[in-house]
């Protein structure tokens, strides 16, 4: 599923701080700082450290794509 950070990128121009800024609060490196502006995966601590940091919650930095037929999830549930 692909994942955007959009929101992040919103968030920090909401709060003026720009990507340097994120990396020195949230003790980011430059790799998973990288990641994040391809929409890559990076680990939950990572996107923690980002909530803690900006005081949010992960839904307001983050955004799950569903590419999936919601038919096909529901018969995949009704299944088990």
């Amino acid at each position: 599923m692909p994942i955007s950070y959009k929101k992040l990128w919103k968030l920090l121009i909401d709060r003026d701080l720009k990507k340097r800024n994120l990396r020195d609060l949230a003790n980011i490196s430059q790799t998973s700082m990288a990641k994040l502006a391809h929409n890559e995966n990076v680990t939950t601590d990572i996107l923690v450290r980002i909530c803690e940091a900006l005081n949010c919650d992960i839904g307001d930095i983050a955004e799950i794509h569903c590419s999936c037929d919601s038919g096909q999830v529901n018969s995949s549930r009704e299944k088990t």
